[in-house]
This record gives C-alpha cells, sequence and structure tokens, in this order.
C-alpha cells in the first residue's frame, strides 16, 4: 500500500540563503538602487526566497539597513586599522597618513557593497537608523582621531589644527569618490596617491620671494 503524500502544510519552510546570504543581496540593492526603491519584497526576489522567510533572520527592512551599514564601517575600519598596525616601528608621518587613506579608499572603492551602500544611502535612511548605526561610525571616527592627535603631539601636524574638522574634511572628500570614480580610468590606488599628495603637500607652488 503506497504511503500518503505529506501535505505541503506540514513541510518545514526551506530557506535558500542565510542571514548574511540576505545582508549580501541587500548590501548590492541599496548600493544599486538606494534606500527607497529597495523593499523586503524586492530583497526576497533578488535572494530567491518569499518575502515572509526573512523575517527568520530580521524584524524588518530598517533592521537589515542598520546591519548593513554596521558592516560596511567595520570593513572601513578594520582596513584602515590593518594598514596602519602593520606598518613598522618608526614609520613617519606621511607614510602613516598614506597607508590609512589608501586602505580606506581600498575598502571603499575595491572590496565590498557594503561600504559603497553605506556612503550611498546614509543620507536617505530614517533617523531612527542612523541613532542605531551611531555607535558603529563613532567608533570609526575616533580611530581617525586618535591618529590624528597622536601625529600632532608628536609634532608632526601643525599645533593649530582642528582635529576633528580634519577629519571630517577628509573623510568626506574620500567617501565622495563614489559619484565619480570609473576604475576605467585609473585604479584606487593611483586615487590614494593623489589624494595624499593633496592633503599632505598642498596644491600650490612655493614662489620665492
Amino acid at each position: 500500500m503506497a504511503e500518503p503524500a505529506q501535505s505541503k502544510f506540514n513541510e518545514t519552510p526551506r530557506i535558500a540563503v542565510g542571514r548574511d546570504g540576505v545582508l549580501d543581496i541587500a548590501a548590492r540593492l541599496f548600493r544599486e538602487q538606494g534606500y527607497g526603491p529597495v523593499s523586503l519584497r524586492k530583497i526576497a526576489e533578488s535572494a530567491g526566497i518569499k518575502a515572509g522567510s526573512i523575517y527568520y533572520h530580521f524584524g524588518s527592512k530598517d533592521e537589515i539597513v542598520v546591519a548593513v551599514l554596521d558592516a560596511g564601517i567595520q570593513v572601513v575600519h578594520e582596513s584602515v586599522r590593518q594598514a596602519v598596525s602593520d606598518l613598522p616601528a618608526g614609520t613617519g608621518a606621511e607614510a602613516t597618513l598614506r597607508a590609512a587613506i589608501g586602505a580606506h579608499l581600498r575598502a571603499l572603492l575595491d572590496v565590498s557593497d557594503y561600504t559603497s551602500a553605506n556612503v550611498r544611502i546614509f543620507g536617505q535612511v530614517p533617523q531612527s537608523v542612523k541613532d542605531a548605526n551611531l555607535p558603529t561610525r563613532r567608533a570609526y571616527e575616533a580611530e581617525w582621531d586618535t591618529l590624528l592627535s597622536r601625529l600632532q603631539q608628536d609634532g608632526a601636524l601643525k599645533r593649530d589644527v582642528d582635529i576633528r574638522r580634519l577629519r571630517l574634511m577628509l573623510i568626506g572628500a574620500l567617501n565622495a569618490t563614489l559619484d565619480w570614480f570609473d576604475p576605467d580610468r585609473g585604479s584606487a590606488e593611483a586615487l590614494s596617491r593623489t589624494y595624499a599628495d593633496v592633503f599632505l603637500n598642498g596644491i600650490l607652488e612655493r614662489q620665492d620671494n
């Protein structure tokens, strides 16, 4: 006698991708389309799962957004931290700053959808999402503030340089490259050298009096 067919209503739901897979897809969609157009349904369709399956991992779209924003900053933060910590003892201020600038740009432009999505959508998300992302963002800002303050205390930076304003200007300029960077016209490494030259050496030729 044949066994009765199992009712589909008794089957355990099967999820095609896990939490990390959902985040990977969401980060790509946010990078490509921005915050508003990307819905839970669109993320689910791109993942090949039902929209309800996402709730196994996340309670809302904004919970996904916070995770993407946090991961994007953490990728850049770890890249910069590692690049600076790998430098030999006694490395000068210029080489240190060049390493940090290069690591930020490489992580931003070459490494991850998360970093690109972070820069693109941060200004579009609700304040509650920004507030939830703030500790991760502050931690990365503190990494730069500590580095710049140390160089200033060592006499490598001018005493009258405002560290916070310098950090805002530097990171803002680096992040803005996402709007126009074209990998077919140059590498992130070459761009980092150009930016470092401008920040460290200025743009005006010195004139003899």
